[in-house]
């Protein structure tokens, strides 16, 4: 059965929310017995590095581990991933379950290790030229649980002040697969905040689709 209210949509699995954009929230996509042993493996097995990051002229260490899976690079915030076609046999295998899952493709990962609670993402929209117009992102949470917070831009009347934007808290628990498609990140910015309690170690799988830049330079 299928409950409407408003811009919610209840399935059996999980949640649709219909915002500006799209996004559908599954809870248990993976089972926690799986997603234990994954958690372990990924925590291990991926080559996690700190990328200095740069916003306006300052450089600083992101607060968080990244690594990268994709036969093409891909930039944002004026820090370039270098292709890595060689990807873990277990990241092959959750792409194609969520590719079945979702009917998108996916030719791209990007992979987030917060260690603790003081590792974060600020607000950003996933908006680069190389991810195309209304991009798919598929996010799948592994390991401690953390809140994923979205605010929609402001309009231009606003100036962009962001005091009385709409917003959203979205919990992300083990195994939680989170998918984002439409105008939402035209649309809207998310981020997921320092938090002030402990936390435990939280791997991010985004999944995406990256096209070549049409000069054929990368910047």
């Amino acid at each position: 059965a299928i409950l409407h209210f408003l811009e919610f949509v209840f399935i059996i699995h999980g949640w649709n929310i219909y915002i500006s954009g799209k996004i559908h929230l599954i809870p248990g996509f993976i089972d926690s017995e799986q997603a234990d042993w994954m958690f372990e493996q990924l925590l291990q097995d991926i080559p996690w590095g700190q990328r200095t990051h740069v916003r306006q002229e300052v450089s600083f260490e992101e607060p968080r581990l990244t690594s990268w899976y994709g036969e093409l690079p891909y930039t944002y915030s004026r820090i370039t991933m270098q292709p890595n076609p060689n990807w873990h046999p277990l990241l092959s295998m959750l792409k194609e379950r969520i590719e079945e899952c979702t009917g998108h493709t996916f030719n791209s990962l990007l992979c987030n290790l917060y260690r603790s609670e003081k590792d974060s993402v600020d607000w950003h929209s996933d908006d680069e030229p190389s991810l195309g117009k209304n991009p798919v992102i598929a996010s799948l949470s592994l390991g401690a649980t953390r809140t994923f917070e979205m605010r929609r831009k402001p309009s231009p009347e606003e100036n962009g002040d962001y005091t009385y934007v709409e917003r959203l808290k979205i919990p992300l628990d083990h195994g939680t697969l989170l998918v984002m498609e439409g105008a939402t990140q035209e649309d809207w910015q998310h981020r997921v905040p320092k938090e002030y309690h402990s936390r435990d170690e939280r791997i991010n799988l985004t999944f995406r689709i990256i096209y070549p830049e049409p000069d054929g330079v990368w910047k």
